[in-house]
Order: C-alpha cells, then structure tokens, then sequence
C-alpha cells in the first residue's frame, strides 16, 4: 500500500509518516500536474492539509484558512480523479456542529459562524472526488509533540493551567494514536463517507482540566477568563470556547474499536510515555 500525504509537515500529518513506511509528500504549492506525477502509483490520499485554527482570526487570516483548506482539496480533487488513486481520505473538523448539542454524523443542524461555514465549504470540495472518499472530523486531537494539547502541556507542568471560563463546555477529543489506527481502519475496509474522528466519550472543559492536573500532580487554579481569550484569538476564540459534544458513532457501527476510549487512559499513555 502506498499513499500520499498533503499537510505531513503538521501535526498528525508527521505522524501519519511515521505510520506508513511508503509515502510520497505532496506540498501545498504543487500544481495539479506536480500533484498527477506524485500519485502515479499511489492507492490512497491523505489531506490533512490547513494553516492552523489556534491563531487570532482577523479578515487576512480568514482567507489564509480557506486557501490553506479549500484551495489544496480542490487541486488535489482535480488530480485524483484524473489518476489511478483508489480512495482519497480528507481531514475536516467537528466545528460544523452548533454548541450545546449531543451530535453524531445524523445531525442536521449546523453552527452559525465562520468555522461551521469553512467546514461545509471544505467538505462540499472533498465530495467532488469521484473516487472512494473518507471525511475525517476531528475533535481535539491529544498528542505531547504537537496540537494544541502538546502547545499548552507546558504551562500545565508549570503548575498554571486551568479551566476555560467556569469550564462547563464540552469537550470531544480524541488521541492521536486512534486517529493513526482510524486511518487504516478506513483503509482496510474501504469506507466511504463522514466519520466523526473523536473519541466516544467527550467530557467537560472542568474535568479534562482536572484530569490533566491529576497525572501531572499539578495543581489547575489558574482559568481563562472567556474575554482574556477573546482578546487573544478574536474570532478564533471560539476554538477554545465553544462547546461540541460529538459522538463517532459511524465508526462504532463501522466496528473500530477505540483503544483509548476515555480520557484517563489516553492521558496515561501520552505523558507516562513522556
């Protein structure tokens, strides 16, 4: 099996190369005929390329996450269907779901802001692939080298992490390692359609917070005020403040088993690993 990765320069991206020993590396300033020549020969595409979500939106950044996002799919929708690729796996996020709702893949509601609207354009060019196609939302993916858990781990260590606000919003997440055995599940089986990459049980901001201190032994008194995170991040806040409570159950019903399907577990194996 041999696969092709746009965005394997990020996050899970770089795992993702660990995973697979054959790969070949498609970079987001690749043409559609760069991109053709790349895939020759490969089986499977992953696209888990897009500028990173944790940053101060304003309207310049705003265009930088679309592009990054809905500009490389469509280059590499083009190419795939012209090649002999047999299935194009695509990463997109649980931010299409509105807060304060237990959602799986049959929600019909959709949020109302700009995440929601960047993830319904994204996927609208995944489905233009007319080959096999997987969309992959990710929760909050855990991982110490990376992400935004690996991002705010430190200041955890240090004894001064916190809650969100009070931490009453939910959180749905998943650990990287679910998300790599996901990813051949999907392969193995030759799955098509939306799956919710996150783990089956999302738990509130106040007890991933406590659970976090809890390994580490550490206290977690300091919160972040929801308006000190406004003013950091703007519109982007809502990556920190909102609340998705997702559930994965095409996969359950698909027959993946999690391996870390609690947040005890997934954070024991990350920082004890550490």
């Amino acid at each position: 099996m041999k696969i092709a990765i746009s965005g394997s320069s990020g996050f899970i991206g770089s795992h993702v190369k660990k995973r697979f020993e054959d790969y070949v590396i498609i970079n987001r300033d690749d043409n559609e005929e760069q991109i053709l020549e790349k895939i020759e020969d490969v089986d499977v595409v992953v696209n888990l390329a897009g500028a990173p979500v944790v940053q101060k939106w304003d309207e310049e950044y705003k265009k930088v996450l679309i592009s990054s996002r809905i500009d490389t799919t469509h280059k590499l929708v083009n190419a795939i269907n012209r090649s002999g690729v047999n299935q194009f796996i695509s990463a997109s996020a649980i931010g299409i779901y509105p807060d304060g709702k237990a959602c799986d893949e049959t929600c019909k509601e959709d949020a109302d802001d700009f995440l929601a609207y960047l993830v319904k354009e994204w996927e609208s060019e995944t489905n233009k692939c007319e080959k096999t196609t997987t969309i992959l939302r990710f929760g909050v993916v855990l991982g110490i080298d990376g992400g935004a858990f690996g991002t705010m781990l430190p200041t955890f260590k240090f004894g001064l992490g916190g809650t969100i606000g009070n931490g009453s919003m939910m959180t749905s997440w998943i650990d990287i390692e679910d998300v790599l055995r996901i990813i051949e599940f999907v392969i193995q089986h030759r799955l098509a359609g939306v799956f919710n990459a996150v783990s089956p049980t999302p738990i509130t901001n106040f007890a991933y917070t406590k659970a976090i201190g809890k390994i580490l032994h550490r206290p977690t008194v300091f919160p972040l005020p929801i308006m000190v995170a406004k003013m950091l991040f703007g519109e982007g806040s809502v990556i920190l403040t909102g609340s998705k409570e997702v559930y994965p159950k095409a996969l359950q019903n698909s027959g993946f088993e999690f391996k870390y399907p609690d947040i005890h577990s997934s954070l024991v194996h990350l920082l004890k690993k550490k």
